[in-house]
C-alpha cells in the first residue's frame, strides 16, 4: 500500500498540547474555574463542583450532542464568514466545514476534546477516501480502523500526539483503539449510556428495540409502555435525583439546579420528558442522536440524515477546508480577547453559559460584542427554556442584538438532540 504524502493537505493550526502529565493540572484548574465561577458562584455543596471538575477533565463527549442541521440553518454561513465555536466532540467543526466558511476557531478547556477533534480533522485530511474516513469516524468499530491509523494518520503525528494516542491506559488498549471498539462507547457520555442500557436490560427493557419501530406513533407507544415505567421505580428515581448521576450527561451541579428551577419539576421527570422527545418526536431512522442513545450506532440512519461530515456529498468541501481550522486550549472569553475588533461573524457557545456567573457572562459578551461584525450571529442552548441573558448581560450590549423568541423556539423544535430546554439565536444590528 502506498504511504501517504504529508504535503497533500494543509497543515492543521494547533495551539494546544496533547493532554499528559505536564498539562493535566492546567486543564483541571481551567475547568474548575469554569464550573465554580471566578466570582465565587458555588453550589450549596462545593464538593460536587470539585467532583464534576475532576470528571470533566477527562474525555466526556466522543460525539457532540447538538444538531448540526439546526446550527447551520440558524448560522446561514457564507464563504467569507469567520466562526468561533467550542470544540467539544469535534464533529460539529467538520459539519460546519460543509458550508465552506472562511475560518473556524475551535476552543475548549478540555484538552482531551481538542485531541479528539485533532484526530477527526486528521482522519478527514489524511485517510485515502470518503469510505475509509466514514468507517473510521462513523462506524469506529472495526479492526480495519487501526490499520488505517497506522498507515495514513500515524506518520502525520508529532511526538506528543503519538504518545497520547498510542498510550495504553491501565488494563486497557491504546487510546487509538477506541476507533476499533466503538468510539461512542467511550467518554463519560458513552459510559452513562452503557450504564443506562444495563439498568434497562436488568429491568427487562432492551433500548435497541426503539430502532425496530416503524413510525413515530409506534416509537411513542413503545416508549410509554417500556421506558417510561422505569422512571417510576423508587430506586431509579432516587439514583437520578443524585447530582453526580448527571455528570455523564455533562451537567454540572449548578446547571442541574438551574434546570430544576426553570422546569419547576424534579430532575428525574425533566430527564424523562427530554428522553421522550428524543425517542418519539422524530422518525428514528432520521435521528442519529436517538440511535446513539438507544443503540450506540449510526447503522440504521437514512443516508441524508447522517451528520453532514459523514455524507459523501460534503466530503470534498470538508476535506478542502481542514486548513481553515485552528484549535486552541482556551476559554471562549480568553480567545476572543485575542481577536481583532469586528472580525467574526458567527459564535457557537453550546450550553456553556449555563455554567457561568454574571461576571463571566458579562466578560464573554463584552468580547463577543467587540469582535462581532454587523449582522453577526450567536447561537447557544440552555438547560431551561428561556434565554439566560436578560438581566444578566448589560442592556447597553443586548439592546444592540436582536432576539426573536418565536424564531428561536421554531429552531429548537428542529433540534433532534432533544435534550435541551431552549435554542437561542441572537443577531447583531447591521447588515452582513
Amino acid at each position: 500500500m502506498l504511504k501517504p504524502s504529508l504535503q497533500t493537505r494543509p497543515l492543521l493550526r494547533r495551539e494546544f498540547d496533547q493532554p499528559g502529565p505536564g498539562n493535566a493540572g492546567q486543564t483541571h484548574r481551567q475547568i474548575t474555574r469554569a464550573v465554580r465561577g471566578d466570582a465565587g458562584n458555588k453550589t450549596r455543596e462545593p464538593w460536587m463542583d470539585r467532583a464534576f471538575a475532576a470528571a470533566f477533565s477527562h474525555l466526556v463527549y466522543a460525539q457532540i450532542w447538538e444538531d448540526p442541521m439546526t446550527d447551520l440553518q440558524a448560522l446561514a454561513l457564507r464563504a467569507d464568514d469567520r466562526l468561533i465555536t467550542i470544540a467539544s466532540g469535534g464533529c460539529n467543526i467538520l459539519n460546519y466545514l460543509s458550508a465552506s466558511p472562511a475560518r473556524i476557531v475551535a476552543v475548549d478547556l478540555n484538552a482531551h476534546h481538542l485531541a479528539l477533534t485533532d484526530m477527526k480533522l486528521r482522519a478527514v485530511s489524511h485517510l485515502p477516501n470518503q469510505v475509509t474516513m466514514a468507517r473510521f469516524l462513523g462506524q469506529a468499530n472495526t479492526p480495519h480502523n487501526r490499520n488505517a491509523f497506522d498507515t495514513w494518520i500515524l506518520p502525520t503525528l508529532d511526538a506528543g500526539s503519538r504518545q497520547y494516542w498510542l498510550h495504553s491506559l491501565p488494563g486497557r488498549r491504546a487510546r487509538v483503539d477506541r476507533f476499533s471498539s466503538n468510539l461512542f462507547r467511550h467518554g463519560m457520555l458513552g459510559l452513562f449510556i452503557r450504564t443506562a442500557h444495563r439498568i434497562g436490560r436488568f429491568n427487562g427493557v432492551n433500548p435497541a428495540q426503539l430502532l425496530e419501530q416503524p413510525d413515530t406513533d409506534a416509537q411513542a407507544h413503545w416508549f410509554d409502555q417500556t421506558v417510561a415505567p422505569l422512571f417510576q421505580k423508587p430506586a431509579i428515581r432516587w439514583m437520578m435525583a443524585q447530582r453526580p448521576a448527571l455528570f455523564g450527561l455533562g451537567i454540572p451541579p449548578a446547571q442541574a439546579e438551574l434546570l430544576a428551577a426553570h422546569e419547576r419539576s424534579q430532575i428525574v421527570d425533566v430527564i424523562l420528558s427530554r428522553l421522550r422527545r428524543l425517542a418519539c418526536d422524530f422518525p428514528i431512522r432520521q435521528n442519529y442522536f436517538a440511535q446513539q442513545a438507544f443503540a450506540l450506532s449510526y447503522e440504521h440512519c437514512e443516508p441524508d440524515y447522517l451528520p453532514p461530515y459523514l455524507q459523501p456529498r460534503h466530503y470534498a468541501n470538508i476535506r478542502d477546508g481542514i486548513g481553515k481550522v485552528s484549535l486552541c486550549h482556551q476559554s471562549m472569553t480568553d480567545r476572543l480577547a485575542q481577536e481583532s475588533d469586528a472580525s467574526l461573524d458567527a459564535y457557537v457557545l453550546l450550553d456553556a453559559q449555563d455554567w457561568m456567573s454574571d461576571e463571566q457572562l458579562s466578560a464573554l459578551w463584552t468580547q463577543i460584542h467587540r469582535t462581532a461584525r454587523p449582522g453577526a450571529r450567536v447561537i447557544f442552548r440552555t438547560a431551561g427554556q428561556p434565554s439566560i441573558l436578560p438581566g444578566r448581560v448589560s442592556a447597553s450590549i443586548l439592546n444592540q442584538w436582536a432576539y426573536n423568541a418565536d424564531e428561536s423556539a421554531a429552531l429548537h423544535r428542529t433540534d433532534r438532540s432533544a435534550i435541551y430546554g431552549g435554542f437561542h439565536l441572537y443577531r447583531k444590528a447591521g447588515q452582513r
